[in-house]
């Protein structure tokens, strides 16, 4: 049996994940992105409530960034999917910089920055959403929302989320690297 022969399973499998995965990224930032309408018709319910009618609330206000926050921990693997993240990389984007080179820069910065940082913060976001769970955190304002340990439960959901498409890049970037001609 030939390496290629070994390797044609895990190849496969390795496609099936990277399609699994981006479905699942993709299908969240639909989610994130339907977010901004709900997000928008909050803003123009509290306006007009609070210049209108001069009765705002806190909770609603609260509201607000809570969407924004679930917005972008949703939609920041979506985006990274799209390669819509800002770059500010002079090489990456030069018309002289080839597929393969831009593949070695999207597997570096995957496997060197990107998934160790996303580590970095799941792990260090569980005691924050411990503490807010155990002592039952709520908004310090009166009239504010309760149960702030689910919206610091999205902290880790979003950077999981952005970790396994950096995983996915990377694969791609692996798979790109061994094959040109079939693409990642």
């Amino acid at each position: 049996m030939s390496l290629k022969q070994l390797t044609h399973p895990l190849i496969k499998l390795l496609h099936l994940l990277v399609k699994a995965i981006q479905h699942l990224n993709e299908w969240l930032g639909k989610i994130a992105a339907s977010l901004v309408l709900l997000l928008v018709t909050l803003i123009i319910y509290d306006v007009t409530m609070r210049y209108i009618w001069n009765q705002g609330t806190i909770a609603l206000q609260e509201a607000q960034w809570h969407l924004f926050a679930l917005m972008i921990l949703l939609g920041a693997a979506d985006t990274l999917k799209q390669d819509g993240h800002v770059r500010i990389d002079i090489l990456y984007q030069s018309t002289w910089m080839t597929e393969r080179g831009r593949a070695w820069i999207n597997l570096l910065g995957s496997v060197m920055l990107l998934i160790p940082f996303c580590l970095l913060i799941i792990h260090t976001s569980f005691p924050f959403i411990e503490q807010a769970y155990l002592f039952q955190e709520t908004s310090p304002d009166p009239g504010g929302l309760p149960y702030r340990f689910l919206l610091k439960a999205a902290i880790p959901l979003g950077f999981i989320l952005l970790m396994l498409q950096g995983i996915v890049q990377a694969i791609s970037s692996v798979l790109y690297l061994l094959n040109p001609t079939k693409g990642g």
